[in-house]
């Protein structure tokens, strides 16, 4: 399989998940209409609310993880060749040059975020700067500007928003159920009070699954996106090596980045927490396995 096949199929496996996780949601919101009890009525309103909470997110979702991050934006005169490097790659990519940032912390790593091309940023530790070659930094910038190019950074912004709904919906869905069930039973018929019964069950299950089923198609998500871009920005270069080695020495660098979070980890190149391998934590790994990625990068 060439490189083009991989990012073929990883695309069109990211996409086929994303229009299942907007089904999903869907059918999350339904399932609480059903038992509000409302009708059609409740589920507009479940949908108007969860249109704006949708709305809202995207436009903020950004600045919110830059400022949680710690970043600052550098100009030109503050690192031109920071600078420099960034926007000779742009040239290549086709792409106008984001806003540069940097977050002081000595561990290596980075992430791009942003809506579109017009609209993006890039943020590197100064950890990364440090112990990375040029080349290696360069494999590095690149693969955050093939999340840009490829409009990774608006989707996985789609999905965080809309897994953050479904932990709203499915909070709203426990609490209606707990404190409403008692004065729904007592005013509903046998008949109506087996059909509520049901539909209070099946709130109840969705309730409790819903969430850890977007986490896992964010998760199922992110990791395709992360292949992708590690074969976009090596055809960018034209030296998968540089990104191989790079991601070497992240793995290999054991300090954990500070400012990083559950809610952003899965921004970054590579997974900030440092966190133990294990079966459950591969499985709710926000990044594919280094050594995986590495070897990809490496039969190139």
């Amino acid at each position: 399989m060439t490189v083009y096949d991989h990012i073929s199929s990883n695309r069109t496996r990211s996409w086929l998940l994303m229009v299942f996780f907007v089904i999903f949601v869907a059918a999350v919101a339904e399932i609480i209409a059903l038992a509000l009890g409302g009708g059609q009525v409740a589920g507009l309103i479940v949908l108007v609310l969860a249109g704006l909470f949708v709305t809202m997110s995207y436009y903020s979702a950004s600045s919110m993880v830059l400022g949680i991050s710690q970043a600052r934006e550098v100009k030109h005169d503050e690192n031109p060749d920071l600078y420099h490097l960034v926007e000779n790659l742009c040239i290549g990519a086709g792409v106008p040059v984001p806003k540069i940032y940097i977050i002081q912390d000595s561990a290596p790593n980075a992430f791009a975020t942003g809506r579109d091309p017009q609209h993006a940023a890039i943020a590197v530790t100064s950890g990364l700067i440090q112990k990375l070659d040029k080349l290696e930094l360069e494999g590095v910038i690149a693969h955050e500007l093939s999340h840009i190019r490829n409009y990774d950074i608006r989707l996985m912004t789609l999905v965080v928003v809309l897994v953050g709904l479904v932990a709203l919906m499915a909070d709203l869905m426990l609490r209606y159920t707990w404190f409403g069930a008692g004065h729904r039973s007592s005013n509903r018929g046998k008949g109506e009070g087996a059909a509520g019964a049901i539909i209070l069950l099946l709130a109840l299950v969705a309730a409790i699954l819903a969430p850890i089923a977007a986490q896992l198609i964010q998760l199922a998500i992110s990791r395709g996106r992360e292949y992708l871009a590690d074969a976009s920005g090596a055809l960018l270069t034209r030296y998968p090596q540089g990104l191989a080695s790079a991601l070497e020495k992240i793995a290999a660098d054991k300090e954990p980045l500070e400012v990083a979070n559950k809610a952003t980890a899965h921004l970054y190149i590579a997974n900030p927490l440092k966190g133990h391998s294990s079966w459950s934590n591969n499985l709710f790994s926000t990044h594919p396995p280094s050594q995986e990625r590495i070897a990809r990068l490496r039969a190139m």
